[in-house]
C-alpha cells in the first residue's frame, strides 16, 4: 500500500510567516476518551447502546480509507495513541517547524451530529466541544476549536452555538455536509441566523455519513471513486445555499468549504448563472446571479490543492474566486496533507502568498484566531 511519508521540499521557497491552517485534525488518544465529558445519564448511554448513525452500515464510513487511521505513516506518535492524538507532537511536527500562528480543528468524530438519537447527538457535541477546550486550545493558544452541533437538532444546535458564542477558544460551526436533506432547506435557517447574528463563519467539511452514497450515480466500487464523489456532494450544497436563498436571507453569513478543492467553483456558477437567467421566475428571491452570492460569501481552502499541469491554469481558478476567498489547509495529519513550503505551485506574488498563508483567514475569522 502506498502512503504518504513527509519529504523535504524539492525547491525550497520562502513563505509567509504567521501561517493560518484552516484544517487540522485532532483525535481521541483511545476509543473511550470522550465519555468523562458528557453528562451521566448520556456517559451511561454511550457505553450502553454506542453509536446509532444515520446510515445502513455497520463501520462508520462506507468505504475503507486508503491508510490506516487516514494518516500519514509518519504521524503515529511515538508516546502512543492515534495520528492527531498527541498534542506535543503535532506541536513538534507540525505547528512549530511550519511557523502555524494559528490553526482551526476540525474533529470529525466520533459522527456526534449523525446520531439518530438527536438528544444524544446533542450531548455528544457538547462532549466533542467540551473535549477540544480542555485538552486542546486551552493547551496550545495557536488552536481554535469548532463549534460541533447537531445539525439535525437545530433548536439544540442554536443552543450549543449561544453556549460557546463569547468563547475565543471557538472560531468557527462545523456543519457535514452530508445531512438528513440539503443544507439550504429551511430546517437548518435556525444555525445561519445563529452564525449570522455572532458573526461566526460556517465550515463545512468534505465527507460524513448518511444513509446514502456519495455520488449521485450511487455507491462506488472503489475508493478512487468515493473519495471524488465527495466533490460531487459540496457542489450539490453550495447550489441548495444559493438557491434556496439562504444568503439572500441571511446577507452577512460567511460560509468555508473545506477540504473540497477549488477547480470546480467557477464552472458550477456559470452554469447555474445561466439556469438563473432562464428560470427567475422560479426564485423570485434570489435577486442576483448565483455567481455573486458565491463570490461574496464562500471562501475555500487550498487542500487537497488542485494541480493542473499549467500553472497558470490554476491563478486563473483562483482569480475567478478571488485570492482574498482562497485560505490555506494542510489537513495534518492525513495522508494528503500539504506541506505549506511547496503548496500550492502557481507563481504566487508576495501580496498573494500573504492572502492565502494568513490574511484571509485573519479577516475572515475576525478577532475568533
Amino acid at each position: 500500500m502506498n502512503v504518504h511519508v513527509a519529504e523535504k521540499p524539492v525547491a525550497s521557497e520562502e513563505v509567509v510567516t504567521g501561517i493560518y491552517d484552516c484544517d487540522i485534525h485532532p483525535m481521541l488518544k483511545k476509543q473511550d476518551g470522550l465519555l468523562q465529558y458528557f453528562e451521566p445519564r448520556w456517559r451511561q448511554h454511550a457505553v450502553h447502546y454506542m453509536e446509532f448513525l444515520r446510515t445502513p452500515f455497520l463501520g462508520p464510513t462506507p468505504y475503507p480509507k486508503a491508510s490506516p487511521a487516514l494518516s500519514r505513516r509518519d504521524s503515529w506518535p511515538p508516546a502512543g495513541g492515534p495520528p492527531g492524538s498527541d498534542l506535543s507532537f503535532m506541536q513538534e511536527q507540525h505547528l512549530t517547524p511550519n511557523g502555524i500562528e494559528c490553526g482551526i480543528l476540525q474533529p470529525l468524530f466520533p459522527n456526534a451530529s449523525k446520531q439518530r438519537n438527536d438528544e444524544f447527538a446533542a450531548a455528544a457535541c457538547r462532549a466533542v466541544n467540551l473535549w477540544q477546550r480542555a485538552e486542546w486550545t486551552s493547551q496550545e493558544r495557536r488552536l481554535r476549536a469548532s463549534i460541533v452541533v447537531p445539525q439535525e437538532f437545530a433548536e439544540a444546535s442554536v443552543a450549543e452555538i449561544e453556549k460557546w458564542k463569547d468563547e475565543s477558544d471557538f472560531a468557527q460551526i462545523l456543519l457535514s455536509p452530508k445531512a438528513n436533506e440539503p443544507l439550504g432547506y429551511r430546517r437548518y435557517w435556525p444555525i445561519y441566523e445563529a452564525a449570522e447574528r455572532h458573526d461566526i463563519p460556517l465550515g463545512i467539511h468534505v465527507g460524513g455519513v448518511s444513509g446514502r452514497p456519495s455520488s449521485a450515480a450511487g455507491h462506488s466500487s472503489f475508493y478512487i471513486e468515493e473519495h471524488h464523489s465527495q466533490v460531487q456532494a459540496m457542489q450539490a450544497l453550495a447550489a441548495s445555499l444559493v438557491v434556496e436563498g439562504v444568503l439572500e436571507r441571511f446577507p452577512k453569513l460567511k460560509v468555508i468549504f473545506i477540504e473540497s478543492g477549488v477547480a470546480w467553483v467557477p464552472a458550477m456558477a456559470w452554469r447555474l448563472d445561466s439556469l438563473w437567467t432562464q428560470f427567475k421566475d422560479e426564485v423570485p428571491h434570489l435577486k442576483r446571479p448565483p455567481s455573486e452570492y458565491i463570490r461574496d460569501h464562500f471562501w475555500f481552502t487550498t487542500q487537497p490543492a488542485d494541480e493542473p499541469e499549467k500553472a497558470e491554469h490554476l491563478r486563473q481558478v483562483f482569480d475567478w474566486i478571488g485570492w482574498d476567498k482562497i485560505l490555506f489547509a494542510s489537513d495534518y495529519p492525513h495522508w494528503d496533507y500539504d506541506d505549506p513550503r511547496y503548496a500550492i505551485k502557481c507563481g504566487m506574488n508576495k501580496s498573494e502568498k500573504a492572502m492565502v498563508f494568513r490574511d484571509n483567514a485573519r479577516k475572515v475569522f475576525g478577532g475568533r484566531a
